[in-house]
């Protein structure tokens, strides 16, 4: 199947996920249960993820940045930054792309497999707006969430690591964390995490609900839905810095 064929098919499923609902209080329940499964299921990678990370960024900016003649309050704007506009929205949403995307593929697939989405739509349920729409939602609620949560906790992890090995105090790192901040930065990352977040749910959902086969290409499916968002991300991460920037 080409590009254009696969882009096109994506496409439709995203026009025809916008219809009535059938019956609002099982899509209300579909949607609050995809933001339990998406933001709490998330929560503890993110947690060590963002921790560690930070944590890593204070020590190698500190090996780097080993000369008297620059403040150690340097080290605590770099980790802000570094975290607040790469770290925090692209690192931690392309580990979401392997935990939330393969989810959502092998979900759908192996509904599709087994049958279940031809059954609710001869009950007459569109299938697109019911299964693919809360996913989607619930991600583009939940996602920008985790994201805030990572930049606080990376930048705390910074501040833990570089007072426990007194790499510098906690007052001349928290000193470096007012010192020119731009605001702007952090919407610049909630951009991203925006854009992220819909990748991330709805290519997955794509390859996920037009599977065909069996178990095997469930697997594939997943997995090719894991490595496309992954390229998006990156892709959509270099775009937005050139345009926004």
């Amino acid at each position: 199947m080409t590009f254009f064929t696969e882009f096109g098919r994506y496409l439709l499923m995203i026009r025809d996920m916008f219809s009535k609902p059938e019956n609002g209080k099982m899509y209300w329940k579909e949607f609050m249960h995809q933001c339990s499964e998406i933001g709490i299921g998330s929560l503890g990678i993110v947690v060590i993820i963002s921790i560690f990370m930070g944590a890593v960024s204070t020590l190698q900016t500190a090996y780097q940045l080993a000369s008297p003649l620059l403040p150690k309050s340097t080290i605590a704007q770099i980790v802000r930054d570094t975290v607040i506009l790469e770290f925090a929205p692209t690192l931690v949403c392309i580990v979401l792309a392997g935990v939330i995307g393969s989810k959502i593929a092998s979900e759908l697939g192996n509904m599709r497999v087994s049958e279940q989405i031809d059954a609710l739509e001869i009950m007459g349920i569109n299938t697109k707006t019911y299964l693919v729409f809360p996913k989607i939602l619930s991600a583009l609620i939940v996602i920008p969430m985790l994201v805030v949560i990572s930049a606080v906790l990376g930048i705390w992890g910074g501040r833990f690591a570089g007072t426990m090995t007194g790499i510098v105090s906690g007052t001349m790192f928290d000193k470096g964390l007012l010192l020119n901040f731009q605001p702007y930065n952090v919407f610049f990352a909630l951009i991203k995490a925006y854009t992220f977040s819909f990748i991330i749910s709805s290519i997955p959902a794509y390859y996920g609900y037009f599977v065909k086969g069996g178990a095997l290409e469930i697997g594939r499916a997943s997995t090719k839905s894991v490595v496309v968002s992954c390229i998006m991300i990156l892709f959509s991460d270099y775009l937005l810095a050139a345009i926004l920037l």
